[in-house]
């Protein structure tokens, strides 16, 4: 892998990780068109996915500090704590729940599926199925009222993360149309499915180490392909974040499920030649 190659991936993983547009299923297609199998290269798998990590840490930095301090306030009577505390208190418990999913399924049928999807007209399928998703989620939020995160709509948010260990299955995407579907507020649910992703992608990390470690290897490319895979997709992912929390605040998903069907039919008319 060149350094060039590393720059474009990270900027791939930067933008896709956060925009709903699928991260897997476009690493898939740069892959392909570099002519790469970045599946071999564990420490830049692993590099560009802490990169992302941080830029959500960076943005939402705020928000995790009150999280902290709504898992200390769980052991505190709550006349003693504020109303916005409480909401973290609550996204607490809530964050912890809707994690278990992604963290199951990343353990026990990570590989398999990424064995399964991990190719072009596979993705390209899924990108199209969620692109209409976007559509009903948008429709289907206008006409319900669900207001705040509860417990049970974070739970639904949550097999919606884990489902998005399909390729071509956004996490962000997913995860916010799932709050769509039960009233959310957009702002509200892209926050929220942003702050239960860190976790998820941390575990990831984590996980894919470990593994990593435990094969014996340290580094399967130059160190600085390494950073610049790193530092590529942390500054693009917080670029990344920034503008899509500040467009969800006046626009809906309608034309990231336009683009994601388009693509994906795209994608299918080249895969099946």
């Amino acid at each position: 892998m060149t350094y060039f190659e590393a720059i474009i991936l990270g900027i791939v993983q930067g933008i896709t990780e956060f925009l709903p547009i699928s991260s897997s299923g476009h690493l898939v297609i740069a892959e392909e068109l570099l002519g790469l199998k970045v599946e071999m290269y564990k420490s830049f798998d692993v590099a560009v996915h802490v990169g992302t990590l941080l830029a959500i840490i960076f943005y939402f930095w705020k928000d995790i500090v009150m999280l902290f301090k709504g898992f200390f306030a769980l052991f505190k009577k709550s006349k003693k704590i504020d109303d916005n505390l409480k909401k973290y208190r609550s996204w607490v418990i809530y964050i912890i729940l809707g994690t278990i999913p992604a963290v199951l399924v990343g353990i026990f049928l990570e590989d398999k599926i990424d064995e399964f999807f991990r190719n072009a007209l596979r993705v390209a399928v899924m990108m199209i199925i969620i692109g209409a998703i976007f559509f009903l989620a948008e429709y289907v939020h206008k006409k319900v009222k669900g207001g705040k995160i509860t417990l049970g709509k974070a739970l639904i948010i949550g097999l919606a993360q884990a489902v998005a260990l399909i390729p071509g299955v956004l996490r962000w995407g997913s995860t916010i149309a799932a709050g769509l579907f039960q009233g959310v507020k957009r702002e509200t649910a892209a926050r929220f499915s942003f702050l239960l992703g860190a976790p998820a992608i941390f575990g990831a990390g984590l996980y894919t180490s470990m593994k990593y470690l435990a094969g014996g290897e340290v580094f399967d490319l130059n160190i600085w392909t390494i950073v610049i895979g790193f530092l590529t997709s942390f500054i693009v992912g917080y670029l990344a974040v920034y503008w899509l929390m500040k467009y969800l605040k006046t626009h809906g998903l309608y034309v990231f499920g336009g683009y994601l069907i388009l693509m994906g039919i795209f994608i299918s008319f080249f895969a099946i030649l």
